[in-house]
């Protein structure tokens, strides 16, 4: 991949980590958003942040991507420590935040040229990249449109097809597929692996967790502002061990059903207020556990809907690890879209 930095900068030799924080703390009045948290991301890399309520993911980023300095400890990326070196690390690094910050009164084309051109790339050279990207995002169509006439997916595919204009050495995504369309999500899990395949490390934090299943190599769980684990999407399931028991109950019989089925599992079981689920870790004893909670449930007279056993998802670690489903945490801290929005992607799968 071309440099970006220009005849005055050089990347420093690569440390074994691209991306690595020690200790990072970052408080905002009495609220300490981050409280320790240590990263370590190979280059190359798809690494996935993951966490509920108030966990410090998107300001671990923003102190990534020099736009926070740390109250303690420290990070570099790319070899670059992101306080003393901020104005030589921002030509390497892009960054797709939350929300789409595009100029509605520019075109598709436009946009994308003024990010080359805060790049410091030539004329030439930023108006070819903005078309590629374009192309890319399947938006040459509407390249000179302006961008208050496109549907917010557009909006936002145009959002995260900026941050790749400087064709970043490290890419860091915040929700990217926030208000994508199913159609637009695959599109960019598609681009995300080929960027990967080109040499571009990516830091994905995301609020789908199947998301993160199927891109992250590896994945750090934080909770209250510190890494609470890490590891592959398979090795943070083994934490959970054997089979998950769901079972759909009436509303107003959830938190008595709850009672009722609590010491059957392995763990204690967690009900969904929003989804009427409660999901019940069994280990092995997924048969005998469905047995026996079908008979007491029936013993209580409380009616399933729908009872089944299964393998464990990143669902199932993220409620085990944080007490939370990975949603409505979001929803709660604000990270993520509103009910509506949750809705239309369960209808969306």
């Amino acid at each position: 991949m071309p440099s970006v930095l220009g005849p005055d900068y050089s990347l420093p030799p690569m440390e074994e980590a691209i991306i690595r924080t020690d200790g990072l703390k970052k408080s905002f009045g009495e609220v300490q958003a981050v409280k320790g948290v240590d990263l370590f991301v190979e280059q190359g890399a798809v690494f996935g942040l993951l966490g509920p309520n108030g966990a410090g993911k998107t300001t671990t980023i923003r102190i990534l991507t020099t736009l926070l300095e740390p109250d303690e400890g420290s990070a570099t990326v790319a070899g670059f420590d992101v306080v003393k070196d901020a104005v030589r690390l921002r030509p390497v690094i892009g960054l797709a935040g939350q929300s789409a910050a595009v100029d509605e009164n520019l075109t598709g084309l436009e946009n994308l040229e003024m990010v080359g051109r805060l790049y410091h790339l030539p004329p030439a050279v930023a108006r070819r990249r903005a078309m590629d990207v374009l192309e890319r995002f399947d938006l040459a169509e509407a390249a000179h449109r302006t961008a208050k006439t496109y549907s917010g997916g557009m909006r936002r595919r145009l959002d995260v097809g900026a941050s790749l204009v400087g064709q970043p050495s490290v890419l860091f995504m915040d929700e990217p597929t926030t208000g994508l369309d199913p159609r637009s999500r695959l599109v960019l899990w598609e681009l995300i692996r080929d960027l990967q395949r080109e040499g571009t490390t990516v830091l994905l934090c995301t609020q789908y967790l199947e998301e993160a299943d199927h891109l992250c190599d590896r994945i750090s769980v934080i909770d209250l502002g510190t890494v609470i684990a890490e590891g592959t999407s398979e090795e943070l399931k083994e934490k959970i061990g054997g089979e998950v028991l769901e079972l759909h109950v009436a509303a107003e019989d959830l938190p008595r059903a709850a009672e009722t089925v609590r010491g059957l599992g392995t763990g204690d079981p967690a009900p969904d207020e929003e989804t009427r689920l409660i999901r019940i870790p069994v280990g092995s004893e997924g048969p005998r556990v469905l047995l026996e909670t079908v008979r007491r449930l029936d013993d209580s007279g409380i009616t399933i809907d729908d009872i089944a056993l299964h393998k464990p998802t990143l669902d199932d670690v993220f409620l085990s690890l944080t007490g939370h489903a990975a949603e409505v945490a979001l929803e709660e801290s604000g990270e993520a879209p509103p009910v509506a929005e949750k809705k239309r992607r369960r209808r969306d799968r």
